[in-house]
Parts: structure tokens; sequence; C-alpha cells
């Protein structure tokens, strides 16, 4: 509990340290002449966090003009998150189990995961409109191949001797999937959800970027047609919370799902 508390104190006082840091840089007088032509030019490039958090401010509590944006994007977010870890784990498992479908799909899997996928979005802009769709279909396309390997790799992990035993004891298709392949495989998938959440937000900001009349990735986008870096920032930050946000969640249901596995804590003591 102390461990913990301490930890917490330690994480709050580094992102004090670097708050401050960022506010002294930009502070006119205290930025060595060396680095920037004179005092506005730190603060054009990197903004003022005293600015930024106002921006924040005005964003949810005086003008309360961000919500629409902000549902929008986390709409899109969580969809392109859901679809994309349900197709992901369904098609990991389906190949892991299927050997001869996988070796006829393998090269075009490889293919479509080597390609750049951001440069879809335009494409997606095309097929799906400019509304949410296509942002969820580029979304989706980053989150399922971080999903679909982790997933792969897990269930092609399993313990022969476990199979065996369970196969020994009877076990159906069906009971191995659910008692042997799954819990094998759970792991992996958590693994993959946590690096999935900030792909997913990077598909509905990119897309927003591209073609979008809302959302907060069109608020970035205005801003940084007037080079207001403070709103730019802002937004940054607030889309920085949100994936941290989701990401607890995830962990949330990690640890509420894998109970029986021990903790790093708990491992060492044994």
């Amino acid at each position: 509990m102390r461990r913990g508390i301490g930890l917490r104190a330690a994480q709050a006082a580094l992102l004090a340290a670097l708050f401050g840091f960022w506010h002294l840089m930009t502070v006119p007088g205290l930025v060595p002449p060396f680095l920037f032509a004179d005092d506005q030019q730190a603060a054009f490039f990197f903004g003022e966090p005293v600015k930024v958090l106002q921006r924040i401010w005005a964003w949810f509590v005086s003008d309360a003009d961000i919500y629409r944006h902000l549902g929008i994007t986390l709409l899109e977010t969580v969809l392109a998150f859901a679809i994309g870890a349900a197709s992901g784990l369904a098609t990991g498992l389906w190949l892991a189990l299927a050997p001869t479908a996988s070796a006829i799909l393998e090269p075009y899997v490889k293919a479509a995961n080597s390609m750049p996928r951001i440069i879809l979005a335009p494409i997606f802009a095309v097929w799906f409109g400019l509304g949410v769709g296509s942002k969820v279909a580029l979304g989706v396309t980053l989150v399922f191949f971080i999903v679909f390997f982790n997933v792969y790799q897990g269930v092609k992990e399993v313990s022969p001797v476990v199979l065996a035993n369970a196969r020994m004891l009877g076990a159906s298709r069906r009971q191995l999937l659910r008692h042997v392949y799954l819990p094998s495989a759970t792991s992996w998938v958590f693994s993959s959800l946590h690096t999935s959440v900030g792909m997913a937000f990077v598909g509905a900001v990119v897309g927003e970027y591209l073609g979008s009349a809302q959302g907060v990735g069109y608020l970035i986008l205005q801003a940084e047609g007037t080079f207001d870096i403070n709103t730019v920032m802002a937004g940054i930050v607030v889309l920085t919370a949100f994936a941290l946000l989701l990401d607890a969640v995830v962990g949330f249901a990690e640890r509420r799902l894998m109970r029986w596995q021990p903790r790093s804590g708990e491992t060492e003591k044994l």
C-alpha cells in the first residue's frame, strides 16, 4: 500500500517537474539565447503550459464547447477498438487452429500488414464518406493486426503437454478452445489491447485530419491553420488523457478476468 502511494507520488512529482520545466523554458528572459533568436520563439514553437491549461478549462468549463467534438472522437475510437479487437481475436483463433487456411492466407496477411495503412484513409473517405464510418474503418485496420498476431502467437504457443493431457481426459474441440486455447492466449490478447488503444485514437484523429467537420482532430487541424500552438497542445493533452483513461479500463478488465495469474510482486515473493 505504502509502495503504491509512494509510486503515485513520484509519478505526480515527475509530471509537475515536466510542466515546470516547460513553463520555465517559455518564460521571457530565461531561454538560452543560442536556442532561439528571441524570447517569444520558444512559446511560439512549444506553447505555454498556463495558456494550454486555460484552453482546456475553456473547452470543458467556461465555454463547454468541446463535448460534441470529444464525443465524436471517442465514439470513433471505441468502435474502431471494439471491432478491430473482436475481428483480430476471431481471425487469430481461426487461423491458429486451421493450419491449411493459415498456410494459404499467410502471404496475404503479411502483405496487408506490411502496407502503410494510413494511406488507406483517403480511400476510406471515398468509400464511407467523411463521417464516422471512414474513421472507424481506418482505426480497425490499425487495431486488427496488433490483436491478430498476438492471438495467433498465443494459441500457437499452447503447451503440447497440456493439450495432450486435455485430449486424454476426453476434452472436445469446444472444450479445448474454452479451457486451453483461450486462457493461453488471454495474456497475449490484453498485451495487444493496451497497444491497440493508442492505435484506435490514431485512426480516429488521422481520419479527422484528412476530412471532417467535427472531432478533436478537427479542432487541432483548425488551430494548426492559425498557428495556435496552445490549442494544438491542449488537444494533444486531452487526447492523451482519454487514451490513458481507456487504457485504464482495459487494465481493469484484465485484472478482473486474469485473477488466476500471479502479479509481479507475488511472483517475486515466490
